[in-house]
């Protein structure tokens, strides 16, 4: 009797070149995988994970009672909603404008809401020739997707981006007039991995570069709620800003919404291309296309987050988180070992002169069981150095604090 026989067979679509170019592992899977090679061979570890930037602390009632009381509109005639504006709810981008860009002329309709890191893909359908000081990892892979070349490790050159080193040496701000011009400049402040805050001058700088180079700034402001010396939290305090930035923005770190998903970004009526059409337009039509808008769920919450008393919530969970900070800081100095950040974000960065990043993050692993992130992941520049994230309970952070002279 005849049997069929299984064929393999591929589709004749060839691959994106540019996604075979990513990185065969992002980052924290990849720790991941140490982490579980670490547990197999000693079952009875007790891990402190101080790696990835998760919040930990549970999203305070007032907001959460607000998202429980519109899903349970949405199961009656009165509270249900549909679809709704792609760019988001319109009570929601004034609540934005008035509490987290107060005094700055940002307009609600210069607000657009999305699910968190498409930002990047917006800005990609619209610019190219990127420079990248510090990039969070997840914005570089997006980049890589729609560039060409292959990337030079020693130089930080990938094709057309230009990734520029950002350390203690040059106070965690790049050496601007040294590079050739670009289309976009990707920003990050407070930073991510450093903890860095850019200073008011430095932000001056950098928005008198654009404008001298005809670049558009990408402003990240994730962490701007955890500033607490006065730094600016958005790129618009900057004079002259609103004609060379978008300011992406999210609600996971500022309020716990890692889970929960949702962001804004801010495209100011003043910023043109070089033929004089207004960039909101277009980055507009691209949400319109690609997105159905924020869950209204989650919306919602956003709202509830802007109101007086959850505001003040908020505030106090961030207290709670940059409390942890100081004290990992505290316990990282008494190694006498240099360290950054910590005050201005819930990160801190930990100089090993001289050692591999992977080869210190191991060593972190085996003898404190306190799972770190190598600073080789955030690029060349990250060498020598690992990222701990204050993001955990208070007990753990004590106890971490503790393990640390095992390391010894």
């Amino acid at each position: 009797m005849w049997e069929p026989q299984l064929v393999s067979h591929c589709s004749k679509v060839p691959r994106n070149v540019n996604l075979e170019k990513l990185r065969s592992g992002y980052l924290f899977p990849e720790i991941s995988r140490h982490e579980a090679e670490h547990l197999q061979e000693n079952p009875d570890a007790s891990l402190i994970r101080l790696g990835i930037g998760d919040t930990t602390h549970p999203i305070p009632d007032t907001i959460t009672l607000a998202m429980a009381e519109h899903v349970r509109g949405l199961s009656t005639i009165q509270g249900y909603r549909g679809y709704g504006a792609e760019q988001g709810n319109m009570a929601l981008r004034k609540a934005i404008a008035g509490k987290i860009y107060q005094d700055m002329g940002i307009k609600a309709d210069e607000i657009l809401y999305r699910t968190e890191h498409n930002a990047t893909f917006l800005a990609y359908s619209c610019f190219w020739d990127p420079m990248l000081p510090w990039l969070y990892k997840t914005h570089l892979s997006l980049v890589i997707v729609g560039q060409a070349g292959e990337l030079e490790e020693e130089t930080g050159k990938y094709g057309n981006i230009i990734y520029m080193n950002c350390g203690p040496e040059n106070n965690f701000f790049p050496n601007l007039w040294a590079i050739p011009r670009t289309d976009v400049i990707f920003f990050c402040s407070p930073n991510n991995p450093t903890g860095h805050a850019a200073s008011r001058q430095q932000l001056k700088q950098l928005v008198e570069f654009a404008k001298a180079n005809g670049s558009i700034i990408v402003y990240d402001s994730a962490y701007a709620g955890y500033i607490r010396d006065g730094s600016p939290r958005s790129i618009f305090e900057i004079p002259g800003a609103k004609e060379v930035a978008i300011e992406i923005s999210s609600f996971s770190k500022f309020a716990g919404f890692t889970g929960v998903r949702l962001g804004w970004t801010v495209v100011p009526e003043e910023l043109k291309y070089s033929n004089g059409f207004p960039v909101i337009k277009d980055l507009n039509r691209i949400v319109c296309t690609c997105f159905n808008g924020a869950s209204s769920i989650a919306q919602a919450g956003g709202l509830a987050c802007l109101s007086t008393d959850g505001y003040q919530a908020l505030c106090n969970v961030i207290d709670y988180y940059m409390e942890n900070a100081k004290i990992l800081v505290d316990g990282f100095k008494s190694l006498d070992l240099n360290v950054y950040g910590g005050k201005n974000a819930p990160y801190i960065w930990v100089h090993f002169p001289g050692l591999n990043s992977w080869d210190v993050f191991s060593d972190f692993l085996k003898k404190t069981n306190i799972v770190t992130v190598p600073g080789r992941g955030f690029g060349p520049a990250g060498e020598e150095n690992i990222r701990i994230s204050a993001f955990g309970q208070r007990e753990h952070i004590l106890e971490a604090s503790r393990r640390l002279k095992l390391y010894l």
